[in-house]
């Protein structure tokens, strides 16, 4: 293919229709000025389609830095002894909630490690599924909970504690290179609870790393497994190395990368939420990635509070630019705002709703 192929393949992703692998090949192959601008131009068009100029914002709260396993990517795997580990009480965790749905976000994130006291602990799931009852309390927010993968029992408990969403990251769909990033964890375990979760009446979030050995090929793959699996939230994130763990040594990749393929993401997936992460560039990298396709601002953080992000645990917290205080002149000089609670509420009702026709498809082989 060369440069005159562009528009017609721009086009076809215009209209909905389904790209092929090759396409998707070439999209993420793009590399002069004009071939970029073209792309993120057609995202950021199909976005406004879809989400007008309007934008989610999601609160960020790391409440465990302990984990069981030990992904060669991650700061916090459980060999690294750098890193400082902490988890926060019940009462930490509602009052950073209660901060973050004060100052405007549309969903608190509650994410953790595979945190032993609550994975081996027989209680340990229920009392996730009562925090998660907490957060919903205290802040009449939406809900997501990331813990790692979880039993079908305990998917079930998030559900009836008023979790909406549940994320768990398969950071890529090749195989080979998942067992040589999250060392001894099952890939099939790890995808399946997110199709469980769904069963359940959650939305799912999926999520790839770009930078720690993945072909072109293997990104269109995910994308395409992203579709099957119906992932309601897709997301990428740059590789940032670690000090303290196996890939400490690997290059981060040249954000364009990043950036490719949230625009191909809005064109796959023109309704779903696409977010912008604070946690690998900070606020700075933020405009980027928003003219690139994204529709949600993540891992809002309130300061002071001594919590941390992921791939770059303390980046921009302490001095308040990880807050919606932060990011809103950002959006407003982009022509942009901030949608409302309401809105976003109404986004999450729906999506939900399908779920339950969807279930009904499947159960009865279509509708009464």
């Amino acid at each position: 293919m060369n440069a005159l192929n562009l528009e017609p393949i721009l086009v076809k992703a215009a209209k909905g229709e389904i790209l092929s692998k090759p396409e998707i090949i070439f999209l993420l192959s793009l590399s002069t000025e004009e071939e970029l601008a073209a792309l993120f131009h057609t995202a950021r068009e199909t976005r406004a389609r879809h989400f007008s100029n309007k934008l989610f914002l999601y609160g960020f709260v790391y409440f465990s830095t302990w984990c069981r396993n030990d992904c060669t990517f991650c700061y916090f795997r459980k060999s690294n002894g750098l890193p400082h580990r902490y988890r926060k009480t019940d009462q930490e965790i509602v009052e950073a909630a209660a901060r973050l749905a004060e100052s405007g976000v549309h969903l608190i994130d509650l994410t953790l490690g595979e945190d032993p006291f609550y994975h081996h602990n027989g209680d340990g799931i229920h009392s996730l599924a009562k925090l998660v009852q907490a957060v919903k309390s205290q802040t009449s927010l939406p809900v997501m909970i990331s813990p790692g993968v979880v039993s079908q029992r305990g998917l079930e408990e998030f559900a009836q504690a008023g979790a909406d969403w549940y994320a768990c990251y398969q950071e890529t769909h090749n195989r080979q290179l998942f067992s040589s990033l999250r060392l001894k964890q099952s890939y099939d375990r790890r995808y399946l609870s997110k199709k469980h979760a769904v069963g359940h009446g959650l939305l799912i979030e999926e999520g790839i790393l770009a930078g720690v050995g993945e072909s072109l090929a293997d990104i269109a793959d995910s994308l395409e497994e992203m579709r099957k699996l119906g992932a309601h939230q897709v997301r990428v994130m740059s590789f940032v190395p670690q000090e303290g763990s196996s890939m400490s040594a690997w290059p981060t990749p040249d954000r364009m990368k990043e950036l490719k393929i949230i625009a191909i993401m809005r064109l796959l997936f023109p309704e779903r939420l696409i977010p912008a992460s604070l946690d690998v560039d900070g606020v700075e990298g933020a405009q980027a990635r928003i003219n690139a396709g994204a529709n949600v601002i993540t891992s809002l953080i309130p300061p002071q509070l001594g919590l941390a992000g992921v791939a770059q645990s303390t980046k921009g917290i302490d001095e308040g630019h990880r807050t919606v205080e932060g990011i809103l002149p950002i959006l407003e000089r982009m022509n942009l705002t901030a949608a409302t609670a309401e809105e976003y509420k109404a986004w999450v009702d729906k999506e939900r709703a399908s779920l339950g026709l969807v279930n009904l498809v499947g159960e009865f082989g279509g509708l009464r």
